[in-house]
């Protein structure tokens, strides 16, 4: 998360269209650059007015639509983070198709007349799961993220360059819309070595991603650390902090451009916890302030979307304070998870039409969203009865180790008869589920900072099954440098350890050969029901009917459902929903035969707050 600045001329248009290519001509030349404090488009003063939104938690068929909103708000650019882990998701293996066709979005950009500003990271934060890094880095645990260690750099070259294949012909030089390029991602948050951020800068220029304006985003208080001072530095807060924050930025660049790289309009959830919620009036007063102040700004975000599947990320600051998000990233931003603009939406475009002199564009309708019935359970699968094939070892083995990056691990070990005692699981990431001979009796929860559970000595010899979900791995502080997931250390019991593991990879990445059967299921199980749909449009799953686990809609991976909240809706975009029967499957760590799902219109929160957590 966190992203750019630059003085302007009060009273420009700053809301001037990007460079659209028109069919069957050649790309017209246009430069971007910087001088005398300011940002130059062709040479004349520009303020960039911006919003975040993500290909990856938009439906890429509504990739136009959310553009066209934020076009109708008074934006100009917008801004992206590239997700590393999404595009190669195996060392060397590729995908940039579908929803990961971050050339697609941009294009997309393009034709509703917006300028791009492109943030590759690699490191990206963005409470997206291990910041945006491959979990296959983590396998070698002498492997150092964010640093200068050969084995990390030399990966990251490869990634930077293999992205600057794709978006290079989208840089501005090349009749594309890609007016600047953020290296790295709040370093100054991080760590303060110049040589990293020298070698990133190197590694940018090889790939031809540094041709234009490259600058380094940083909080207020990082500035100094996280910035080269070749390259312009923007500054990220939230709102409260705005007055605070630019005279930072002033004093320690007195003559460079004034930009907001992310004004946090809003905040994100993390699971067990309040919803946030926050004062849009006062985001739009902050935004004009820093408007007619010259200021250019991203908001972020614009627009949140979802965060499908298991990519959520987790908050923690030492490792141990471990906080997953939930996979609505709503962030209570002006254009809703489901594309809808909220009140603020009218607020900040006010705000923007009082600078630029252009009046504001009437509000977008938002989408009619509707209500479908849900057939009770039709089949079901235990878990037990589904098992592959497992690896075998003396000691237990990370996610990553596994060659698995998502999803769940179950360990299996023998037990002999007298058995029992104080289990110790070290380092359990992030969350488990115990069992003697398939009978729960315990779960450790990582957000407690649970690690024991008294196990039952018993009378006879014994299976003990350990099933571990991977909640989501950290994406902020230098706990993402050990952030394998699974028994990543010591299991004990009684102080003795524990061998002779089978394990069992769960990535549930294909649920097409469970073994699904008309029989009532309880405990870890599968199930399968029904959305009838007579006319597609977006709606929600409510899933308060169930417990924790992961649910599924035909072939795409919605997200977790948790009964602590503070959301209990999943988001279904009506793209995704045909007309008849659509198969709903969700799996339930503590499932029983009356789990019922149903829609309803609009996302269902828990308790709300209005406060944003200090970073």
């Amino acid at each position: 998360m966190r992203t750019i600045g630059s003085i302007v001329a009060c009273g420009l248009a700053a809301a001037a269209a990007a460079w659209p290519i028109t069919a069957g001509a050649a790309p017209a030349t246009h430069t971007f650059t910087t001088g005398g404090g300011k940002f130059l488009k062709d040479g004349k003063p520009y303020q960039i007015i911006s919003g975040e939104m993500h290909y990856v938690r938009i439906p890429r068929e509504y990739w136009h639509d959310r553009l066209r909103k934020a076009k109708a708000m008074g934006i100009n650019t917008i801004t992206t983070y590239a997700f590393w882990n999404a595009h190669e998701p195996k060392p060397g293996v590729y995908d940039f198709s579908g929803q990961n066709d971050i050339v697609g979005f941009i294009r997309a950009a393009q034709e509703e007349g917006l300028d791009v500003i492109l943030r590759p990271g690699p490191y990206v934060c963005a409470e997206w799961e291990l910041g945006g890094y491959p979990a296959w880095l983590l396998k070698d645990r002498k492997l150092v993220l964010r640093s200068t260690d050969p084995q990390y750099t030399a990966a990251a070259d490869r990634w930077i360059k293999r992205l600057g294949q794709e978006v290079q012909p989208l840089l501005l030089k090349n009749g594309g819309p890609i007016i600047a390029v953020q290296l790295e991602n709040e370093y100054g948050a991080f760590g303060s070595d110049q040589a990293y951020l020298r070698g990133l800068e190197a590694t940018y220029r090889r790939a031809g991603l540094a041709d234009g304006v490259l600058f380094t985003s940083n909080q207020a208080g990082d500035l100094a650390k996280g910035s080269l001072p070749n390259l312009p530095s923007v500054v990220n807060f939230g709102s409260g902090g705005a007055a605070n924050a630019v005279a930072k930025l002033e004093a320690y660049r007195p003559d460079g451009v004034r930009m907001v790289g992310e004004y946090w309009a809003g905040w994100f959830d993390k699971w067990g916890e309040d919803h946030h919620e926050t004062d849009g009036q006062k985001e739009a007063e902050e935004l004009g302030f820093m408007l007619k102040r010259g200021y250019s700004v991203s908001l972020y975000m614009l627009h949140g979307g979802t965060t499908f599947g298991w990519m959520n990320g987790a908050d923690s600051h030492t490792g141990k304070d471990y906080h997953p998000d939930t996979n609505s990233y709503d962030y209570d931003a002006p254009i809703d998870e489901a594309g809808n603009p909220r009140y603020k939406y009218a607020l900040l475009a006010k705000a923007i039409a009082a600078v630029t002199g252009t009046p504001a564009a009437p509000t977008p309708a938002p989408n009619v969203a509707r209500t479908f019935p849900v057939s009770t359970i039709r089949r079901s699968a235990s878990l037990w009865n589904n098992l592959p094939q497992p690896v075998r070892a003396a000691q237990p083995m990370t996610f990553e180790e596994l060659g698995q990056n998502y999803g769940y691990v179950l360990y299996r070990v023998p037990l002999a008869a007298g058995q029992g005692g104080t289990l110790t699981l070290k380092g359990m990431h992030s969350y488990a589920q115990v069992y003697v001979d398939r009978q729960l009796v315990g779960t450790l929860d990582r957000r407690l900072d649970q690690e024991t559970v008294t196990l039952p000595r018993t009378a006879k010899a014994a299976t003990l099954d350990i099933l571990v979900e991977n909640t989501g791995r950290v994406n902020y502080s230098h706990a993402i440098r050990t952030e394998q997931a699974g028994l990543t250390g010591a299991v004990t019991l009684d102080g003795q350890p524990l061998k002779d593991w089978s394990m069992y990879r769960l990535p549930m990445d294909d649920l097409s050969q469970l073994a699904m059967t008309a029989a009532p299921c309880s405990g870890p199980c599968f199930y399968e029901a029904d959305l009838t749909v007579d006319r597609p449009a977006d709606t929600y799953l409510d899933a308060r009917g169930l417990h924790k686990g992961q649910l599924w809609l035909g072939e795409h991976n919605l997200g977790r459902f948790w009964s602590i909240g503070p959301v209990h809706t999943l988001y279904v975009p009506a793209p995704w929903l045909r007309a008849g029967a659509n198969r709903v499957t969700f799996f339930d760590l503590t499932g029983t035969p009356d789990e019922r799902l149903s829609t309803v219109a609009a996302p269902v929160w828990g308790a709300i707050t209005r406060q944003r957590e200090a970073q």
